[in-house]
């Protein structure tokens, strides 16, 4: 297991160390008091310990009484044991991220520009507004925006990904981030941040903990247990004055003791899930970490797990995002080889990808590359004005050759200009082409039309499973395009899609959200560009891309590190896995207190009132051995679950109802039957070493 893997585990033996010699730190009651659960049991391991000094002071030799209090301490360190294990993964990511802001030089600007003056200052006295010189082989010192220039840059000590990527200005890949480096180029730089509010600084922040604020359904949650508690303690406290008049009125029994009743609260409020709770919340923080995804909102991790309609933009999340040549069609008595060769050569001043992947299907279709271009073909570049592309072929001895590649309408204009004309056929195979969501672009030899190359905008392979595996959670997906919408239409039909935003602008966007919001839905989406910024604002889950503009990194809630749009679907997985991990260990906490009151409360009251032996079912061996096994497992089973709170419970993409159906058999009948087996079973073994 590699030490990545090892911190998300919260496996990696420093963590654990630390986590052990913070399960002592955190028995300060200014620390204990933020858990009302562990605060009672905390208080009840003091009474006791009390009790226990004083009964050593009068001689008593008993062993029940320490026994006791030993285990109701371990209850309260496991507890914060599996706190500090999960907090413990947080400051091992920040330790990583922190060794990336190291003493950075910076070269600031007096102007915008490369060849202004410039003095060399220390990256800490940056302010917001400054302008920075930044070249191959430079530190990036602060998060910045890209005024002048085009670099290649080094994102690995923030996103961990080795692949460089280009940085620009003007556009929606503007952004860079400090503590990542320039591989080649330059840049000039505007610093958008203060010292101290970078970033960087947020990301170590809110891995540490520092930021983070429990959900509203984890302070929800926090309220009910308190509430559990504080009932359970009121009755409790009344069962005492009730033992001491039933002893009195009858004649006979035992009056019940405080530590007796201390055991009896300490299984009968909801310790084990008290203890978890916040492990839970940060290890959901931490399973986001691990996927590289930055939340500055807790209410977002939690709203991951209740969406009901995502926003994906077409272009890079659902599609590639590049259009490939797909299929050659030919003119009537054309051969496709001819539409082929002319399509390679009139491609060879065509550096865009679209352009590039006419090459590969030209070697398909012909079984082999064409004779490389030689001086004899001047290419011709595309243009915006001809909205064509192609090359000129000139020799002495030979026919010339024009050859021409573009759009129908401008290929069209082309050829009736040179009093050639464009075949109906290949019209309206142009129409055919355009209505399944392709490009179709024309290739004509001097003024003949030779036929046409469908560009076609790839749909990512396993997308439209992915969208199942979302409309089986109940999940509804909406595609966001600037196409228009015919094309829309198709790429939504292949992809699996269960609607569609055609020719979107940012108030389109903005506008769907908003109708979506008002019908009760929660919402997701995913932006990079300054026109996404809105709609992000708005939206109850906002990914915003770690390369794209930082307006959209401001108004989303979520920054995805690796600028994967299509991360937000395993977002919403975890945001569901956060929510089932902790409805299941509350299921099997309320189920297990259910169960350990057929174990203590007759040991407890069979002193007052004989008649409660019937109900002990467990025939376990003494009401001390009983009471005292209890807490023992009530303690045993905090630990044993700390793997389960830091990994999550496994998440399926099935209906509510069947969720419900599995959490209920696994975790209500299974935290029921349990404590019967392991009461039982630490019952035999107190007793088998002599009892209590």
């Amino acid at each position: 297991m590699n030490n990545t893997s090892k911190i998300q585990l919260g496996l990696d033996q420093s963590i654990l160390r630390e986590a052990l010699r913070m399960a002592f730190v955190k028995l300060d009651p200014r620390q204990q008091w933020r858990n009302p659960v562990m605060f009672v049991v905390w208080v009840g391991s003091i009474v006791c310990s009390l009790q226990c000094i004083g009964q050593w002071m009068h001689g008593d030799a008993s062993l029940f009484l320490p026994a006791l209090t030993f285990w109701l301490w371990l209850t309260v360190l496991f507890a914060n044991f599996a706190e500090a294990v999960a907090e413990g993964r947080g400051q091992a990511q920040a330790k990583s991220l922190r060794e990336t802001r190291t003493g950075t030089m910076a070269k600031r600007l007096e102007k915008p520009e490369r060849n202004s003056t410039q003095n060399t200052i220390d990256a800490s006295n940056l302010r917001k507004g400054d302008f920075v010189l930044v070249e191959a082989g430079d530190l990036i010192p602060t998060d910045a925006e890209v005024v002048v220039g085009v670099a290649s840059v080094d994102e690995s000590a923030i996103t961990g990904e080795s692949a460089p990527v280009v940085r620009e200005g003007g556009g929606d890949r503007s952004s860079v981030t400090g503590g990542t480096r320039v591989l080649s180029d330059w840049l000039v730089l505007k610093v958008v941040a203060d010292p101290g509010e970078t970033f960087l600084d947020r990301m170590i922040s809110m891995v540490e903990g520092a930021a983070r604020k429990k959900t509203p359904n984890e302070v929800a949650l926090s309220i009910l247990l308190a509430s559990l508690t504080i009932i359970f303690l009121v009755v409790v406290m009344s069962l005492y004055p009730l033992s001491v008049f039933s002893v009195k009125e009858s004649g006979m029994g035992t009056v019940v003791t405080i530590p007796i009743l201390i055991a009896l609260l300490v299984c009968l409020i909801p310790t084990t899930i008290g203890g978890l709770l916040s492990c839970i919340g940060i290890a959901g923080m931490g399973r986001l970490l691990g996927a590289r995804v930055i939340a500055t909102s807790g209410r977002a991790v939690e709203a991951a797990g209740d969406v009901d309609v995502l926003l994906l933009d077409k272009t890079g999340t659902i599609t590639h995002g590049n259009r490939f040549a797909n299929e050659f069609f030919p003119a009537q008595g054309i051969a496709k080889t001819r539409l082929a060769e002319a399509s390679y050569y009139a491609s060879i001043a065509d550096e865009t990808p679209e352009g590039r992947s006419i090459i590969p299907l030209v070697c398909d279709t012909l079984a082999q590359e064409p004779a490389q271009a030689d001086a004899c073909w001047k290419p011709v570049p595309f243009t915006a004005q001809t909205r064509m592309s192609g090359a000129d072929f000139q020799k002495e001895g030979c026919a010339p050759r024009v050859l021409r590649k573009g759009a129908v309408g401008a290929i069209r204009t082309w050829c009736e200009s040179n009093g050639g004309s464009f075949p109906k056929s290949l019209l309206d195979m142009s129409e055919v082409i355009s209505s399944r969501g392709s490009t179709p672009l024309a290739v004509s030899e001097g003024n003949e039309v030779l036929g046409l190359i469908e560009l076609k905008d790839i749909v990512k392979q396993g997308i439209r499973e992915r969208f199942q595996e979302l409309r089986n959670m109940g999940i509804r997906t909406i595609m966001i395009t600037g196409d228009n919408p015919r094309t829309a239409a198709a790429i939504a039909a292949e992809a699996g899609v269960d609607d569609y935003v055609a020719e979107a602008t940012p108030e389109s966007k903005l506008a769907r959200i908003r109708q979506e919001q008002v019908a009760g839905k929660i919402v997701a989406m995913t932006g990079d560009g300054t026109n996404d910024a809105p709609a992000l604002a708005q939206a109850d889950v906002a990914l915003a891309m770690n390369s794209g503009t930082q307006a959209a990194k401001e108004a989303g809630n979520m920054v995805d590190l690796d600028s994967n749009p299509t991360k937000l679907i395993e977002i919403v997985t975890i945001g569901k896995q956060m929510l089932m991990t902790r409805g299941s260990l509350t299921t099997f906490s309320v189920a297990n207190d259910v169960s350990k009151y057929f174990a203590i409360i007759p040991a407890a009251f069979v002193g007052t009132f004989p008649q409660l032996a019937v109900l002990n079912v467990m025939h376990l061996g003494s009401p001390l051995s009983a009471i005292l096994s209890a807490v023992i497992f009530n303690a045993l089973i905090i630990i044993a679950l700390v793997p389960l709170a830091i990994r999550g419970v496994a998440f399926r993409a099935e209906s509510a109802s069947t969720l419900l159906r599995r959490n209920l058999l696994i975790y209500g009948l299974g935290g029921f039957l349990l404590p019967f087996a392991g009461i039982k079973l630490i019952d035999v073994m107190i007793n088998l070493c002599g009892g209590i």
